[in-house]
This record gives C-alpha cells, structure tokens and sequence, in this order.
C-alpha cells in the first residue's frame, strides 16, 4: 500500500506517533496556543499514562479546541485532525453499523490488540480497518496474505478501537463458545415445536459465555441510549434491536441457540419460569449503568412462530422523574396542567399510544404533588419506577386484584391523591368516578388518538355523560417527538404546505428559518439527541361540559375546545419546529393526521 500524503509543515513522523511531535503540530495547525502546547509538554504524565496512546494523553488533559470554541480538544476531534493532516478517511467507530461476528474473523483478538487496529467493514474485495497510528505498516502485508483482500486504512479514536477492540472480540468470542457448546445451529419450522424447545441441546445459560453475551447486551444498552431492548427469534437466528429516541436499531445476530440460552439467562435474573415457554411471562430486573447508577428492566416474554420473544423496557429514574421543563412543557401547557392538578378533586386523564410519555409525565407530577401532608397512592400493572415519595400497588390477576378492586381497597386507605394506571372497562371507570365524587384527586390514562376522543371513549364505556359533566377535571394528550442534535443541526428554509399541514386550522406566522438533522458524533450521526413531548390539553370548562351528550359529536367537541383555547397536537410540534428544537417530518410522523378537522 502506498503511504498517504503528509502535509510537510505539520507533520514529518515516521513510525509510531510521538507526543511532543503531535502537540507542536498541533500548535501549527491553530488547534492549540503556545501556553496550551506549553502545559502539554510539561504536563506531569504518570507511567500508566505513558502507555496510552499519544492522542488520548493529549485528550485526557480536556485542553480547550481553539478552532472550536467552548468544546474540548478529545478523541475524536483529534483523530479527524490527524486524518486531515495525514491525507486519510477518519471513521468514527459506530458498533450498530458493524458486524462483529464478521469482523472479529479478519484477525485474532491478540493481533489485532499487538497493532492497535480494528476491523470494521468487510466486502467482497476490501478489507477496512481502522487504526490510530497510520504510518505504522508492518502488519498490512500479513492480513492480505490471510485475507486475500485489499486493505483500506482509515483513522480512528485511539480509545475507540482500544474498547471496541475488546468488546467485538470478547462477544464473538462468547457466541462462538456457547455455539460450540450446544453443537451447531438449530432452528424451529413451525410452531408446534415451540413445544419442543426445551429438549433441544443448547448452551446453558448460567455458561461463562452466555454471561458475558447478557452482560454484553445490556451495558451496551446503556450507553446507546435506549429505552427498549427486543430479543427476537427467526428460523436459524435471533436479532438484538434497541429502540433509540423512539426508533428501532439492529444490534446484532446470534446463533438461534445462543439466542435461547440468552433469553433463558435473562428469564433466571427476572425470575420468570424458564421451563414455561408457551405462555406470556412478566419480570423485572435491576442492574447498573457503567458509570455505577441503578437501572431497573421490566421484561415481558411471548411466544412467536420460532420461539420465545423478549422485550426489555429500561427505566432509568433520572429519565422518568425529570422537571417539567424537560419534558417538553410550554409555559402554556404547564399553565393549564397546574390549573387541573391543583385541584382538591376531579380526574385527569393524560392519553397517548404506548410509549409516548405517559408515565413520566404522571410520575414527574405525583411527586410535584406528594408532599408530606398529603397520602398519593397508585395502582398500576405493572409498577413502572418504584418510588418512595408515595404509596404503590400492583394489579395481581392471578389473585382477582383489578384496577376496581385495587381502587375500592386504596378509598380505604385515607387517600388524597390516586394514580390508576390505565382505565380500561366500565368497573374501573366507575371506581375512579365514585372516588373523584368524594373528595380526591383521581389521574389515570387512556389509550385514544388526542384529548377530546377521550370523552367518546369514556361514553362508548358506558360512563353517563352527567358523571363526566361533574368529574372530569381535563384531558391532556401527548407525544415524544425526536430533538434536534444540538452540535449539528443545520438551518433550512420552511415548507408553506407543511407549515399549513402542521397549524391548520389555526393561521400561525411561517417562521423564516428552521432546522434539519445532519448527524454528527455527539448524536451517533442520527441527526437527533433525546426526546421531548407535544402537548394538546383541555379543562372542561361549564360551556364545553354543555356539548357532552349521550351521543356527543366529536367534530363539535373539538370545535368547541379549540375555540377555548385547546392547542392541537401538530400546532404544539409546530411551535417546536419554530423554536428549532424539531423538525417538521418528526412532529408530522409521530402525530395523528385528525388534528385539521
């Protein structure tokens, strides 16, 4: 291979890269000032510094980036600069975009650690390894021969590849051990054989590797961002996906046994039956983040055509008791929900498909309101987030223990404040009227499109509108819309039909610029950073209670609310796409299309 081309006046190294020699070149470059280059070279560097690589120990000093004002000088930015000074491509290392099971077969763990690469593409005629040091060459030769591929280098976080490195081939190397331990892939064909499952010779799932695989799965989680790990079986396969900011994300193939025996693993450290395969089982688990927090997963598995599906949601306490500032609330929606929770008694509804906020919203306002001179009890199924500032309960079905039920015992409980987690049927319904009547402050959800067709949906459960009149306090309806990356985000112009799309009925000013995702390191090049709510709330008002009727007309309910001030869901996205923080493809995917009429 040839060497790339150097840029003679910041960089004349041969061999390995050398500190000194970096940080003057640095200087050159305008990336860091005399005084900065100063305190590098007389930095006091320990000997287990000395055996890092020479970009992490300048990156370990978090030394200001003069051509980037305000953000450091780390690992990655160095290694884009050294691939721009070196003439070469700089990758940053992304492990949802690379196959370890691939890669990891170009070289041994001990080769690849030896020389500081990492495999992280392969094709057909094309090796593409990343490296740090790029004038290092004496192993190219040796991994052709192998491959019988040409290599292509490109530049990489000298940290990235020292911890992918290990990862990529301790997890390959855990699948491959558990595959040949359970002697060769199986599939199932039908699914009577889910039957059978439990016969078949597979890995154990208290083995070593099935261990590090599980371990693995969920700290990777962890530091991905996601809410939801799916476990998924195919004929001869089982998919890992998480679902990032609201979107799913292919992790990673196992072997179908592999995949059995993380599952069973996974079901052990829930407490879920391993034997039991046919039947749906829930669980929960706690573990802890790499930077040492508690995490708790709810699990739920499901019998599917080739096994036994597992999700995983994680809760994580910082992301499910947040102010309501980060939740995305206005200083109008917060307005109008303060106005309804403050009161002595009445119920609230929050609605919302599955996922779009609702607990957090409700837990985040429970512990607003759980002072100590007022009892806040909750019935859920099942506890999201144990929580020690009020009282919890969960639904038991296997004991006749309902949300009726569950709220018939809590009235008895001196409650001021109830949570019913989802009301479901006309017994719930009732229960949670008869307690709103005698002095307490109910908050539950439901599963509708928007906030006025909860009214139709608490009628169609036969609740006598005169009960609605006299107990609903409002409904709130939201969802979770994908922020902005705040490091990458590039200005556009606005569309005038979607601007239309997004405020009709309403004639809101277009705003002159708005933003669009472009992806970059601090967002995994997704364009998007976390996620923030859209509201549509209204108080039932005496003039907008005078529309319900047995047979209410829900275009009409509409009109009136809007006409008092109800906000659509869309017009809420919009206000957001105005002030830059999403943009107008995120709000109008994520919202129903009803919200013109």
């Amino acid at each position: 291979m040839t060497q790339p081309a150097v840029k003679k006046t910041l960089l004349s190294i041969s061999g390995k890269l050398d500190f000194r020699d970096l940080v003057n070149a640095l200087k050159q470059s305008g990336r860091l000032t005399q005084e900065q280059a100063d305190y590098a070279v007389m930095h006091p560097r320990t000997r287990e510094t000395l055996t890092k690589h020479p970009l992490t120990q300048i990156a370990n000093m978090n030394l200001d980036d003069q051509s980037r004002k305000g953000k450091p000088l780390n690992g990655n930015a160095l290694a884009e600069w050294l691939s721009e000074q070196v003439g070469m491509e700089y990758l940053h290392i992304d492990p949802l975009k690379i196959d370890a099971a691939v890669v990891t077969q170009v070289m041994s763990f001990e080769f690849a650690q030896r020389q500081g690469v990492l495999p992280v593409a392969v094709t057909e005629d094309e090796v593409v390894i990343a490296t740090a040091e790029p004038f290092v060459t004496g192993w190219e030769d040796t991994v052709e021969q192998v491959t019988r591929k040409t290599i292509k280098k490109v530049v990489a976080n000298a940290e990235d590849i020292r911890r992918y490195c290990v990862e990529f081939f301790t997890l390959a190397k855990s699948v491959r051990g558990a595959t040949n331990k359970g002697g060769g892939t199986i599939g199932v064909s039908n699914f009577e054989q889910l039957l059978e499952i439990g016969n078949i010779s597979s890995p154990d799932a208290n083995d070593e590797g099935i261990i590090n695989i599980v371990d693995w799965v969920l700290q990777y989680a962890f530091d991905q961002r996601a809410s939801d790990i799916h476990i998924e079986p195919r004929r001869e396969e089982v998919f890992i996906r998480f679902r990032i900011d609201g979107v799913l994300h292919q992790v990673h193939q196992l072997p179908f046994q592999v995949g059995v025996a993380v599952t069973s693993r996974l079901k052990i450290l829930g407490r879920l039956n391993v034997a039991e395969k046919r039947k749906p089982q829930d669980g929960r688990l706690k573990t802890k983040t790499p930077e040492g927090s508690e995490v708790e997963l709810r699990l739920s598995t499901l019998p599917t055509a080739f096994g036994e599906k597992m999700v995983m949601r994680i809760f994580d306490p910082d992301v499910l008791l947040r102010p309501f500032d980060e939740l995305g609330f206005g200083e109008d929606d917060l307005r109008r929900w303060r106005s309804m929770t403050e009161k002595p008694n009445g119920i609230i509804f929050v609605t919302g498909p599955t996922g779009s906020g609702k607990t957090t919203t409700l837990y985040t306002t429970l512990k607003t309101l759980a002072t100590p001179e007022v009892n806040v009890c909750t019935i859920e199924d099942p506890i999201e987030m144990i929580e020690s500032s009020f009282n919890q309960m969960q639904v038991q079905h296997n004991i006749d223990l309902g949300f009726a039920d569950g709220v018939k015992a809590l009235l008895r409980q001196d409650p001021d404040i109830i949570m019913i987690g989802e009301i479901r049927d006309l017994d719930t319904a009732q229960m949670a009227i008869q307690a709103a009547l005698t002095g307490h402050l109910v908050l539950s959800t439901l599963h509708t499109n928007d906030a006025p067709t909860a009214i139709t949906r608490l009628l169609d459960l036969g609740v006598p509108a005169y009960l609605i009149k006299s107990t609903v306090l409002g409904v709130m309806a939201q969802r979770l819309v994908r922020t902005l990356c705040p490091h990458c985000k590039t200005p556009s112009t606005m569309d005038q039909d979607v601007w239309k799309q997004l405020t009709a009925p309403w004639k809101a000013p277009m705003p002159s610029t708005v933003y669009e995702p472009n992806g970059c390191l601090e967002c995994r090049n997704t364009g998007y950073q976390g996620r923030a709510g859209v509201y549509e709330i209204f108080t039932l008002s005496d003039s907008l209670a005078g529309v319900i009727k047995e047979d209410t007309d829900l275009i009409k309910f509409r009109s009136q609310a809007i006409k008092e001030g109800m906000h659509s869901l869309r017009l809420s996205g919009a206000k957001k796409v105005a002030a830059g923080i999403t943009t107008p493809e995120e709000v109008l995917r994520v919202t129903p299309d009803n919200q013109q009429k």
